[in-house]
């Protein structure tokens, strides 16, 4: 057995002093040291030996492990260094070499418009509110005061996820959100998302984005409104841009209206974007229904309010000259860079 052990270490040394790699240093020493490794098993054998002949042996046996365990230590430390040294000759890298210039992105001109709105509407005291867009029938419709028979409450208009939750049609949903949960005076824009069934086309998309206005509190007349909005159109389109009023039907205002505002690339004239007439539609608008405030339980007898709303695609595609509202959801980067 003695010279087993012998022959152990010799094949030992022959094998590390081959080996390349950390991998191939680990297998030598499973192969020898493992739970099945051959110096383990001749150690397992030594119960057939007598107690002198055992003693003499385990101390071979110790000592032959330990060298061959010294080897392994000095074979792995030689091979970590070599690792060590291949990697930095890998990673290497030339500090003088001119970097790769990083491309910057741009804002989306929805985000551009709808921020542009925003701050408008801020520097004019009002708040931004936000809600969700998976709403319930009652806060996109019956809260808004919208008649059962309406045409938007149909399947073929408005997106169900169930018969009492839908994708709101609307960021109206917000105001009456805001109705319920605070007290007058109120004054908030809620900017949003929103989605219809819609066929996309030159001028519609299944999806797309407003912002709503709400203001709330006593003495509110048809006059605050005029001069609020009158106010944003030159804010937003230039000094010389003159706004009228037309009436229109909103379920949630009464009376209620909509903005034209004359055109801005023709200056009143008459163009392709105005399609001659010289006006250019861009929201609703009107006094806030009284159903609509009872909803907050807001005293209809001492506070009045008005609402109004816009979709930002429209003005963004009058105000940039894009011809056509898919460009905005195509993620084409030779589009969007435009707007750096």
């Amino acid at each position: 057995m003695q010279n087993q052990l012998m022959k152990i270490l010799q094949e030992a040394k022959e094998q590390l002093q081959n080996a390349s790699t950390i991998i191939e240093t680990e297998e030598i020493r499973v192969k020898l040291l493992g739970k099945k490794g051959q110096l383990t098993e001749i150690l397992r054998s030594m119960g057939s030996l007598n107690p002198e002949e055992r003693k003499e042996f385990g101390k071979a046996a110790n000592s032959v492990r330990a060298e061959i365990e010294a080897l392994l230590e000095e074979k792995f430390a030689s091979m970590k260094e070599l690792q060590k040294a291949d990697q930095f000759i890998k990673e290497k890298i030339d500090v003088t070499e001119p970097g790769v210039k990083s491309e910057l992105g741009v804002k989306h001109p929805i985000t551009i418009t709808i921020e542009e709105i925003s701050r408008i509407f801020m520097r004019m005291g009002f708040s931004i509110a936000e809600g969700p867009e998976v709403e319930t029938v009652f806060n996109n419709f019956d809260a808004l005061n919208s008649p059962q028979n309406h045409p938007s409450r149909d399947m073929s208009d408005t997106f169900y996820i169930t018969e009492n939750i839908l994708l709101r049609t609307q960021t109206s949903p917000v105001q009456a959100r805001t109705l319920m949960k605070e007290e007058p005076p109120i004054k908030i824009i809620s900017p949003g998302r929103c989605f219809r069934v819609d066929t996309p086309d030159a001028t519609h998309s299944p999806m797309f984005h407003q912002v709503e206005g709400l203001l709330v509190d006593e003495g509110i007349t048809m006059a605050d409104l005029k001069g609020t909005l009158n106010s944003f159109a030159k804010q937003l389109f230039g000094s010389k841009v003159k706004t009228k009023f037309r009436p229109h039907y909103f379920p949630f205002t009464e009376p209620s209206g909509e903005m034209d505002v004359s055109c801005f690339k023709c200056g009143g004239v008459g163009c392709r974007f105005c399609k001659g007439s010289g006006w250019i539609e861009i929201l609703g608008c009107g006094m806030v229904h009284p159903n609509v405030l009872k909803v907050g339980h807001i005293d209809t007898e001492k506070y009045t309010g008005f609402a109004f709303g816009m979709g930002v695609e429209r003005i963004a595609l009058l105000k940039y000259e894009i011809e056509d509202i898919r460009l905005l959801y195509e993620n084409d980067m030779r589009f969007i860079q435009q707007f750096k």
